[in-house]
């Protein structure tokens, strides 16, 4: 049987793990993108300062031998000395081959480009210029002489301009250049303190993750010392046969049972192993529709409640079950059922019945005696109650006539007789109307008595 809580415990552990790895590479992509941005600006940097020192050489070089050239032809001019030509026309090489390479050096920049086939176009104009002022020499002097100065101003200008562009652009390459040292040396900085700060994050974290898996070892230790304890209890259960215990599948198969259920079903292992016993053919039809539900219960929630049914003994008798069953984590197929004997139990539910039944009518008899004794109290103290007006008016209707068969009759006497009589009478009518009123159940009756007619019928 699987430990759930061990499981748990090492996916939580994993996951400050797998996001300090996440972290780590996160900073380590990071850190390789910013440094290799960090080179590449760094040797564009580099690259334009030396592109932009390349090109001041070579206009300082292009000036130099602008100035030789001036030098060389002033010197002639003034002095119409050959030997000062010999070196022109290794100056005038120079200045082409010079500024050529200049034009390839600033291919790149288009206005420096421009500046540049412009200074080509002038020098090389000029210097056909200067050829022509040469030959001339002898006739124009001082005249050629201050026209070459005003020559190569124009000349000069446009290199100046050309410096002063590409010293700017030095300048701002320079800067940028300190600008990527500084966040170099940031970016390094920053990089120590995240580093310095995941070390010790890294080491708490594996301290702590160390002093969780020692619980969580303890944990499982413990779980599986109850886990023991508990397999021990249900085996002991189970072997006890208090009650059936059945493990079946989805299908309705019965795939092992205990004594207890066997004996419930007046089955055997034979029966068992054989395959013939089998949940469907246990139970009866009338229950079936009940076994749907439970079957449907047990998909959606793994459980279904204790609840009572009837299975179908081998010899064809049913036996009443109280049932519940739950599914197994680890095979959602597969699950295991309590079943109790419930014979016992109705028959002792239905002795209560039949004596609650006995006791019902014993109730209903003892009522009936007493009715009927308290009737016959009832009815002799009537009797008694209205016998005693009776016996009275009885008593003097005779001596009312006796006092009339005397000689003379003595009326006197048998006006108080007849008096008493009519005074009995009024009695008895009072007992018998507080009786009525005491039942209220009949209605009321009046009776009309004739004293004369009673008193002749008493004669």
């Amino acid at each position: 049987m699987s430990l759930p809580a061990p499981g748990l415990s090492s996916r939580w552990f994993a996951r400050p793990l797998i996001l300090g790895l996440a972290v780590l590479l996160t900073l380590f992509s990071a850190t390789a993108f910013l440094g290799l941005q960090h080179w590449h600006e760094r040797q564009a940097a580099s690259l334009s300062l030396e592109h932009s020192r390349q090109v001041l050489d070579t206009l300082g070089r292009v000036q130099a031998n602008i100035a030789d050239l001036e030098a060389e032809w002033r010197r002639y001019l003034l002095t119409l000395d050959p030997t000062y030509l010999k070196p022109y026309g290794v100056s005038d090489e120079s200045v082409r081959r010079e500024g050529e390479a200049l034009q390839a050096l600033v291919a790149d920049d288009p206005l420096q480009s421009l500046r540049a086939a412009h200074l080509t176009l002038t020098v090389s104009a000029k210097l056909r210029e200067m050829d022509d002022i040469i030959k001339t020499a002898r006739m124009s002097g001082l005249d050629a002489a201050l026209a070459i100065n005003r020559s190569m101003d124009e000349i000069r200008s446009q290199i100046d301009q050309m410096v002063d562009h590409e010293r700017f652009l030095l300048v701002g390459w320079e800067t940028r250049a300190e600008a990527l040292e500084q966040r170099k040396t940031w970016l390094i900085a920053a990089a120590a303190l995240i580093v310095t700060v995941l070390a010790g994050a890294a080491l708490a974290l594996a301290r702590l993750e160390a002093k969780r898996r020692r619980k969580a070892t303890e944990e499982n230790v413990h779980l599986q010392s109850d886990l023991e304890e508990r397999e021990k209890k249900i085996r002991c259960l189970v072997d006890a046969n208090i009650i059936g215990i059945i493990i079946w599948d989805l299908e309705g198969r019965i795939l092992e049972a205990n004594d207890a259920f066997l004996r419930i079903v007046g089955y055997d292992r034979e029966d068992l192993a054989s395959g013939r016993l089998h949940w469907t053919s246990l139970t009866p039809p009338e229950w079936r529709d009940r076994d749907a539900r439970t079957m449907t219960e047990l998909e959606l929630i793994g459980a279904v409640q204790p609840f009572e049914k009837e299975y179908s003994r081998k010899d064809g008798s049913r036996v009443p079950v109280l049932i519940g069953g739950t599914m197994f984590e680890e095979d959602r197929n597969q699950g295991v059922s309590f079943v109790l004997d419930l014979t016992e139990r109705k028959r002792a539910e239905a002795e209560a019945r039949e004596s609650e039944r006995r006791y019902r009518e014993m109730q209903t008899e003892l009522a009936h005696a007493n009715r009927v004794a308290t009737t016959g109290q009832l009815t002799a103290s009537i009797a008694h109650e209205v016998n005693q007006p009776i016996a009275a008016a009885v008593t003097n209707a005779q001596a009312a006539l006796r006092w009339l068969d005397a000689r003379p009759p003595n009326l006197n006497e048998v006006r108080h007789a007849l008096a008493r009589i009519v005074r009995d009478a009024h009695r008895a009518g009072d007992i018998i109307g507080r009786i009525r009123n005491l039942i209220k159940k009949a209605p009321p009756r009046t009776n009309s008595v004739d004293m004369n007619e009673a008193g002749t019928r008493g004669d």
